[in-house]
């Protein structure tokens, strides 16, 4: 199989280094649904809550630098623009909002995780985007975060301008929830994952579906979540029954089976390590978060903490630190890094 991954070095990976748990934080009074390291340098880190709100933290202390309100019901699901100047939310408010993430305070001088909020956060939601008729559960930008995607409970994609906030291609995409949806590296496709059992890929420009990876009633059980690789080459596909796949986006073959976590009721996010080798990283129902061996398959780490379900994990962009979310009986973020 080729490289799955980009910006890896070439030749023999590098040994294993186990993760350690370096930090706790607990921003919300729920559960929280999402966690997302900013793009391109994670400088930022942001969480979703069915508490209603979004917490943005500075990475490297956890200070908070500001809690964003506005939404009527639980967010499921956030997304950066590619520099972090903004931040789409997708709710069960049934609709998606854009937030600035410009000027935002810089963090207070101490490990303390209550930093200062800034003054001017009722006025960060400059976009709210209406038009789904039911709870909007993913959304995603594109490379140039002109444009954003969102999924929701009511079969369709909607694909919006960012600037106008104008939808401009609403699609019949699923027969059931949508429950991912990403962008590839150059932006010209979407990858979506349904609880119809399907995942299908869709040319961004058009709307157009390119191919299906995954045919509806084909698979026994939901797809829960989607996402490519990062050289858009293979697509990693979680389903109902315990199992992550990483497809060729090519041919649609599944290549690798990743097993040994547990993953029956939650849309759980999996995602692509690449800072130091090449693991798939995903949380778990039995409260852990696994880290797999890309080409390996085998499980090389099951990282405990949590109380409760493992429902988002995020990597940190250019240093081995992973940011991982627990529901209702756990609310908190854990950070863990790799020993030195």
């Amino acid at each position: 199989m080729g490289d799955a991954s980009s910006g890896a070095s070439a030749g023999a990976a590098p040994p294993y280094r186990p993760y350690r748990l370096v930090r706790t934080v607990s921003p919300h009074s729920r559960a929280v649904s999402c966690v997302k390291f900013s793009p391109p340098d994670g400088r930022l880190l942001a969480s979703a809550s069915l508490d209603k709100t979004i917490a943005v933290l500075c990475s490297s202390t956890l200070a908070t630098l500001a809690t964003l309100r506005g939404h009527s019901e639980g967010i499921s699901d956030i997304a950066f623009s590619c520099d972090a100047s903004y931040l789409a939310s997708a709710s069960d408010d049934c609709t998606v909002r854009l937030w600035v993430l410009k000027s935002l305070p810089s963090p207070p001088n101490s490990n303390s995780s209550k930093g200062r909020e800034s003054s001017e956060e009722a006025d960060r939601c400059v976009r709210t985007l209406r038009g789904h008729s039911s709870y909007v559960f993913c959304v995603n930008f594109n490379a140039q975060s002109n444009l954003l995607v969102s999924g929701s409970f009511d079969c369709t994609i909607r694909m919006w301008d960012v600037v106008s906030g104008r939808c401009i291609r609403g699609i019949k995409a699923h027969d059931a929830p949508v429950t991912a949806l990403h962008f590839v590296r150059d932006a010209s496709m979407i990858v979506s994952a349904s609880h119809d059992g399907s995942c299908k890929v869709w040319d961004a420009a058009t709307g157009a579906c390119l191919k299906t990876l995954i045919e509806p009633g084909k698979s026994p059980v939901a797809v829960s979540f989607a996402k490519f690789s990062p050289n858009g080459k293979f697509v990693l596909v979680a389903t109902f029954d315990d199992t992550l796949r990483l497809c060729n986006l090519a041919n649609g073959k599944s290549l690798k089976v990743y097993t040994g976590h547990m993953n029956r009721v939650y849309c759980i996010t999996s995602t692509f390590s690449v800072t130091n080798g090449k693991y798939i990283v995903s949380g778990s129902e039995d409260n852990c978060v696994y880290i797999w061996d890309l080409q390996g398959k085998n499980v090389l780490q099951k990282l405990e903490g949590h109380n409760d379900t493992v429902i988002s994990v995020s990597c940190h962009p250019t240093q081995n630190k992973i940011a991982s979310a627990g529901l209702d009986n756990d609310r908190t973020i854990k950070i863990w890094v790799q020993d030195a």
